[in-house]
């Protein structure tokens, strides 16, 4: 390692020490001490609580707390980084933000699902009949209208922790996989799905669903270790049920501000005929079911 990465990375650890010491200064200072069952101390230099309160409140030593809003370089756990969050009243965002400051993996995120705004809820309703489905970094399937339940029931109908389009589309047996074009763009989903993994490589159940999928799709496996990588944007997705005929779409992702990395998926028709045969679809759910018998 040359000279001059050695002091990039210092810089850069001293610039993140001083950005979480600020922070934690911001955070401390909005909270009275009244807000934490403390008694008022009108006299006070500074607003909100001292530093040895929030020790005391989140069950850590003061001299630990001094120096971690000191920016001085110490570990921590996560265990202490909650009770801090916790003291100090983060909400998920500020929580996420003070994980990554501090350099410890962020855990697994709360359930967004109630978290999600009734706005982002109605917006997804009047869109039908487009489907349209809210998606976590990991595609997982966490929220959907009435028309995403009707094209794609097999990711919305599955157990909890296999709503999810990637363990979808590469585990479905072949003769019930209504995905018609996704041996035209797989190299693409998967690398555009590498580029969301490695933004969240602190997220344990990323990692899990990656392996997971390694060891349950040699197709999957095999373009993994391709290492191709991707920027996320519009793409067409084609699908086929032998009941209700071609259903061809596009789809478009808008971010939202609930989550970061939380984002809207809605899917237009590119045609009229597969405008049609979805609007059958949506009528007739048993227009989804294939035929086992050939």
């Amino acid at each position: 390692m040359t000279a001059t990465v050695m002091e990039r990375r210092t810089n850069g650890g001293r610039r993140r020490r001083d950005e979480l010491a600020a922070f934690l200064r911001s955070r401390r200072a909005r909270i009275a001490p009244e807000d934490v069952g403390l008694p008022p101390a009108p006299r006070r230099r500074t607003p909100g609580l001292r530093r040895e309160e929030v020790a005391q409140l989140a069950g850590v030593g003061v001299t630990w707390y001094t120096w971690l809003e000191q920016g001085r370089p110490i570990n921590v756990s996560t265990q202490v980084l909650d009770a801090v969050s916790r003291t100090l009243r983060l909400d998920t965002v500020e929580r996420e933000h003070l994980y990554r400051l501090s350099e410890v993996p962020v855990p697994p995120e709360p359930d967004i699902v109630s978290a999600l705004s009734e706005d982002v809820r109605a917006i997804m309703d009047r869109l039908g009949p487009m489907p349209a489905v809210v998606s976590n970094p990991r595609n997982d399937a966490l929220a959907w209208n009435e028309a995403y339940a009707a094209l794609v029931p097999w990711v919305t109908g599955a157990p909890e922790g296999e709503r999810n389009s990637m363990w979808q589309f590469f585990t479905r047996p072949s003769c019930c996989n209504p995905c018609s074009n996704l041996e035209e763009q797989i190299e693409e989903t998967v690398a555009m799905f590498r580029y969301r993994y490695v933004r969240n490589r602190d997220d344990p159940q990323f990692q899990r669903l990656v392996e997971r999928l390694v060891e349950a799709s040699p197709r999957f496996a095999e373009l993994w270790r391709n290492q191709d990588v991707a920027v996320p944007q519009p793409c067409q997705k084609d699908f086929f049920y032998p009941k209700a005929g071609r259903i061809a779409t596009r789809t478009t992702s808008f971010d939202l501000s609930a989550r970061p990395g939380t984002r809207m998926v809605v899917y237009t028709f590119v045609d009229e005929e597969s405008q049609a045969n979805f609007r059958r679809l949506l009528a007739d759910p048993s227009l989804t079911e294939f035929d086992h018998t050939h």
